[in-house]
């Protein structure tokens, strides 16, 4: 007879069939950080030459395969160093609720990472070969923001890291990638998505401020604390939405682009769910809301592009 497989490899086994889990591991609520800017970039090149649709799709897998294997980064390492449990709040789960093996996260993490750099090779080889020198920074920003001695995501600089490489570099690599230039209209226009994707980090440490505290981080929200970081929080949606106006001013953009302003009330939301609220799960919503904002104005930003190019 034939022993039974350990708990743990046989829990493997088991939600190996659960597709769900798999799919919460990669934290979908986040993964707008990584389409968002692949689209507006994407939107930006369109005005100025014929975008090639395989680039496009290439850029947006190799993105989401990033953005999930930091997640799964974040995962694995949350729970080597003692800050995940079954209790806690907006995580995957796979490793201290579904009984998956860490080793098996960090694999997966690591084969995603692989995915990506092999989709790179060909964005390179039909565009510049430069662009592999900024993909493994940006790579490393996504391994180092939980690994490593000092993560990014334990000190106050982890919504400025999220922004800058997840906002305005994916914005000016989609852009490069089809253009082959870079000017100064999608630098700018990267803007605003940057302050939106660190938003969504800011959301997320002001959701685990407690349980951050209590384990040494240093985050943002921790040192200026809960009320300042959502005033904070409601100051990085008002300039996104400022910023866009001075850019219609300034000529920069097409008045058509105030299209975002169609997603006030999902940051109205956002900030309206924070506040008054102390425990993480009472937070969920508006944590949602704020990456939904994100989506939201990305998209119909994307749309007002679309739409001044073709009228």
């Amino acid at each position: 007879m034939q022993s039974p497989l350990p708990k743990q490899q046989a829990s493997t086994l088991k939600y190996s069939r659960d597709w769900r889990v798999w799919w919460r591991l990669t934290r979908p609520h986040t993964l707008t950080a990584a389409f968002v800017p692949v689209s507006i970039g994407t939107a930006l090149a369109f005005r100025e030459t014929t975008v090639h649709i395989s680039l496009f799709i290439a850029m947006l897998i190799a993105s989401l395969l990033i953005q999930a294997a930091t997640n799964m980064f974040n995962e694995y390492y949350d729970y080597k160093r003692g800050l995940d449990s079954a209790e806690s709040v907006g995580i995957g789960g796979a490793i201290v609720r579904e009984g998956i093996a860490p080793k098996t996260v960090l694999l997966l993490a690591v084969s995603f990472f692989a995915m990506a750099m092999l989709i790179g090779v060909y964005i390179c080889m039909n565009s510049s070969w430069w662009l592999a020198v900024v993909g493994t920074i940006c790579m490393a920003a996504g391994y180092f923001y939980t690994g490593g001695p000092v993560p990014i995501a334990y000190t106050p600089f982890g919504e400025l890291a999220a922004g800058f490489f997840m906002g305005l570099i994916i914005i000016l690599i989609s852009f490069f990638i089809q253009t082959g230039s870079i000017t100064i209209a999608p630098v700018v226009i990267s803007i605003p998505i940057a302050v939106l994707v660190g938003a969504i980090l800011l959301a997320n440490n002001i959701r685990d401020l407690d349980g951050d505290q209590k384990h040494g981080r240093k985050t943002l929200a921790i040192l200026v604390g809960r009320s300042n970081s959502i005033r904070i929080l409601g100051g990085m949606f008002t300039a996104s939405f400022a910023w866009m106006i001075g850019l219609v001013a300034l000529h920069v953009v097409s008045p058509w682009t105030l299209l975002v302003f169609l997603s006030v009330p999902k940051a109205i939301t956002a900030i309206k769910g924070f506040i008054g609220k102390t425990k993480p799960i009472e937070m969920m919503p508006a944590m949602k809301a704020t990456a939904q904002t994100n989506t939201q104005f990305g998209f119909l930003l994307a749309i007002g592009l679309l739409i001044s190019h073709w009228l």
